[in-house]
Parts: C-alpha cells; structure tokens; sequence
C-alpha cells in the first residue's frame, strides 16, 4: 500500500514548509517539511520547496519500510495514511515499541487507534508540556484512521 494524495497534503499541512534549519519542539534541528537534519548532512542556504518536497518523499521511503516490516494487519487507505503521519512523526522505534502496534497486529483495531491517537496515551508532550499541535495532529489522524 501507498499513501495517498490526501495523506502526503496531510502531513504537509502538519509539519509545515521551514526553509530554513529549525530548532523542532523536540529540540532537533529540522528542515522542510520536519526532516530532522542528521549529523553527516549540512544545509548552509535555504531549500526550496521543491528541495523540501524530494527531502519529505525519500524519508517517507523509511518510514513506508517501518510499518511494512513492522504491520501485520491489513489496513484500509485511511488506516495507511494516519500510520504514515504517526510514524513520521514519532520515529520508526516509537512506533515499533508502541503498545498500539502490539493491539494492532492482535487485530484489535479500536484499541490500536486508542493508543495512538488519543492525547492520553500518545506522544504528546514535548519536554513534559502539552503540545497542542500535536494533540489536534492526533486527533486528525484519528478522523484519517476512520475514514
């Protein structure tokens, strides 16, 4: 399964278009569209967007890698694309050590969306604060995983 259109404008809209190095929420230094910049790479000018748009797809390449290896479950479109906004989000390993993921693969597909989207039980806290944007992120994923 591929994300959709409507997943890619998803997580665009979420992430935002910075073009230049950013300091993230999560204290990581971060680029176009929420690519956290690792240490062998360097980004001296600002990216266009369509440098940014080439940076979101190669990382929604692991990220795609991430929920093939780790999902078992079928999944519908709506299902696929709020797992892809998740996992980019979170990261591979978050994802792969989540309680969600266990109840998902158990088929229990309510109590995987509990655990990923609610503001309780997901990731959403930065540094122990409460990050809004991340709750309203989750739970338009949760609108997504419905769908």
């Amino acid at each position: 399964m591929n994300i959709s259109q409507n997943g890619l404008e998803f997580i665009k809209k979420y992430e935002g278009f910075q073009s230049k190095p950013y300091i993230c929420p999560a204290g990581k230094l971060t680029i176009g569209y929420g690519h956290v910049i690792s240490p062998h790479e360097q980004f001296n000018t600002t990216i266009t967007e369509k440098d940014a748009d080439r940076i979101f797809l190669n990382d929604l390449k692991i990220t795609d890698t991430t929920i093939v290896k780790a999902v078992n479950a079928p999944l519908t479109q709506g299902q696929y694309d709020a797992l892809v906004s998740l996992v980019y989000n979170w990261g591979g390993s978050s994802f792969r050590a989540s309680t969600g993921l266990k109840k998902l693969n158990a088929l229990d597909y309510s109590r995987a969306a509990f655990e990923f989207f609610d503001p309780k039980q997901g990731v959403v806290r930065v540094r122990g604060k409460i990050m809004q944007g991340l709750v309203n992120r989750r739970k338009a994923e949760l609108r997504l995983w419905n769908a």
